[in-house]
């Protein structure tokens, strides 16, 4: 039953690094390599919309970061030009109807932390011209435009470039992603928002305190702008415990966030980390992350895995409707009306 219910919804995955392991390798590879590596994956996850985020890691900061940002961007055009018949990069709602429609995976090229930007706002503008629809303005640490919330004992709001960036993604028709951004910060951008906001990957803090989750405060927020929060699957976010990383500890979280923002602002935002990881690990290195904690997962590693979480809901006997709308139609409904 669950896997029937699974392969009916629509499930959104709003954060998934693959774009790094893509452009990782020559250009003449980038259609090649996703259709051999990530394409099964998605389509045995049941994966229907993508969120693609433009990650651009320290070896690039800050001198390549923009031609860094452009080249991801023209890997995720590329990709989908030379994979036609399974995907389409799509740049509003109408575009992600027609894609469903079709039996396509519906792509959307998101920002993380915006390092290419800087401060020169204008440029959110050019990259909307390419296709983006979200994003977020920090990362781990500082920004010119806000803290990560690794530097939250700083308790920095948005600087003034900053607070032009949310005024100026709002204008043009740009999800807001708050996800990594400082807790000041974040309390700065619900001050500021008039449009609905996202978190493509947070969990909930008052089930694992941990910086890079969300305080019941800030989900009501997010929910208060009619927003979404997407759950993360990154097992340091979900516990302190290593040994309770399991589907049930996310059904935990976006249990925990239903219960605090409702029904209508919670979805998926996997960041499955390890997958990634494997495929920018060069052979020639030791790959150190196979024991690491943080991105052991047993069956949740890569989108494959994704009916789990189907299978968890279900069985925790949550209504049909809440988990079609958990899935992915809560995130669809997001940027049907607001992306774009």
């Amino acid at each position: 039953m669950s896997l029937e219910l699974h392969r009916r919804a629509v499930v959104a995955d709003a954060h998934n690094d693959l774009l790094m392991a893509v452009a990782a390798r020559p250009p003449r590879r980038w259609g090649g390599f996703f259709r051999e590596r990530w394409l099964p994956q998605l389509r045995e996850g049941g994966i229907d919309i993508q969120v693609l985020p433009v990650f651009i890691d320290d070896p690039y900061r800050p001198e390549g970061a923009l031609r860094q940002t452009l080249r991801m961007i023209e890997c995720a055009h590329t990709l989908a030009e030379a994979n036609t018949d399974q995907v389409a990069l799509c740049r509003n709602g109408g575009d992600i109807d027609a894609a469903l429609a079709e039996g396509k995976i519906a792509l959307v090229l998101a920002l993380e932390s915006a390092p290419g930007i800087d401060a020169s706002v204008e440029l959110f503008a050019t990259l909307f011209r390419l296709g983006v629809r979200m994003a977020s303005i920090a990362h781990w640490g500082r920004t010119p435009l806000a803290d990560g919330s690794r530097e939250d004992a700083t308790g920095s709001r948005l600087t003034v470039p900053g607070t032009e960036a949310l005024a100026e993604l709002e204008r043009l028709g740009m999800l807001f992603d708050i996800s990594h951004l400082g807790a000041s910060g974040v309390t700065h951008v619900l001050e500021l928002a008039t449009r609905p906001l996202i978190a493509t990957h947070s969990n909930a803090r008052a089930l694992r305190d941990h910086h890079r989750n969300l305080t019941d405060d800030q989900i009501r927020g997010v929910a208060g702008t009619g927003g979404v929060i997407c759950v993360n699957f990154v097992p340091d976010f979900l516990t302190d415990d290593q040994a309770k990383v399991s589907a049930d500890r996310v059904a935990d979280h976006i249990e925990h966030i239903v219960s605090v923002a409702g029904i209508d602002h919670v979805g998926l935002g996997s960041d499955f980390v390890r997958e990634v990881m494997r495929d920018v690990t060069p052979p020639c290195c030791e790959n150190l992350d196979d024991e690491d904690p943080m991105f052991d997962f047993p069956g949740l590693e890569g989108p494959a895995g994704m009916p789990l979480i189907t299978e968890t809901l279900v069985r925790r006997g949550l209504p049909e409707d809440d988990i079609v709308k958990i899935l992915g139609g809560n995130t669809r409904r997001l940027m049907t009306k607001h992306m774009g």
